[in-house]
């Protein structure tokens, strides 16, 4: 009986230590798959915020690229990107392209219509401030264009340059026709009351000094900084300013690129 005792008692003690062991096993199994669906879930959860974030880079870059494959057309319509057209050398603009509406800002010159309000409100505002700037150069057709490229390579002969060397310093600081973005309606040279030359003093003025730190606050940039010489092809220009639109002149701004960099992503 004794024996029949303690083989029952170690029998009991070995199936209650499975017993533990089956129940300690499969709560462990809970807690590891519980771990791995949350950790599956965390990836998930990841992975589609980051779907979502390629898919919006994508949208923009799609429409950052449409920027440069007809920009008379984008800027004929009315779709989010029609600003952010891109003139210049490389990407010039049909000679024939006029803004289907031009708004007049004073007797000699015109914008188009859709930045005129954001462009006078920042003059306004401007105004407010105590500064006194106007709008020297607006709305250029190719043909004036070609008037301004011309008298100033003239100008650069008269100094006894040669026809081909005053040509391409004339391309540092005027736009060859057809790559203008006076062109375009949306470019205007704003500059100081109290200094009116276009040189690069005109920097130094308080109202380049407000423009540059609020334009983009009315969806302008100042399309030629500084030492951007090699991506825009023009040299710095502190009174030229270009309409993109307030988000992209936000982030134009704040990361101190230029439009060719915003768009192509020099």
């Amino acid at each position: 009986m004794r024996r029949e005792s303690r083989r029952a008692r170690t029998r009991r003690i070995l199936l209650t230590g499975m017993g533990f062991g089956l129940a300690a096993g499969v709560l462990v199994t809970f807690v590891a798959a519980k771990a791995v669906v949350d950790r599956q879930e965390e990836q998930f959860t990841a992975q589609n915020t980051q779907l979502e974030q390629e898919n919006e880079e994508l949208k923009l870059q799609a429409s950052k690229v449409s920027a440069t494959e007809d920009n008379a057309e984008l800027l004929a319509g009315d779709s989010d990107g029609w600003c952010l057209a891109l003139v210049n050398e490389s990407h010039p603009l049909d000679t024939s392209y006029e803004p289907a509406e031009l708004t007049q800002i004073d007797s000699e010159r015109s914008v188009d219509s859709r930045m005129a309000e954001s462009l006078q409100k920042m003059l306004d505002d401007g105004a407010a401030e105590g500064l006194s700037m106007y709008v020297t150069s607006a709305y250029r057709s190719y043909d004036r264009q070609r008037e301004v490229f011309n008298s100033t390579m003239q100008d650069w002969i008269d100094q006894g340059y040669t026809p081909l060397n005053a040509y391409d310093e004339t391309k540092k600081s005027v736009a060859v026709p057809g790559t203008s973005e006076h062109a375009t309606g949306l470019a205007v040279d704003i500059i100081s009351s109290e200094y009116e030359e276009l040189d690069d003093r005109q920097g130094d003025t308080d109202e380049q000094k407000w423009l540059m730190e609020h334009c983009w606050e009315y969806g302008f940039i100042l399309r030629y900084p500084q030492d951007k010489a090699d991506i825009t092809g023009i040299i710095y220009e502190p009174w030229h300013y270009r309409y993109v639109g307030e988000e992209a002149a936000k982030e134009i701004t704040e990361k101190g690129i230029t439009l060719e960099e915003y768009i192509l992503g020099q």
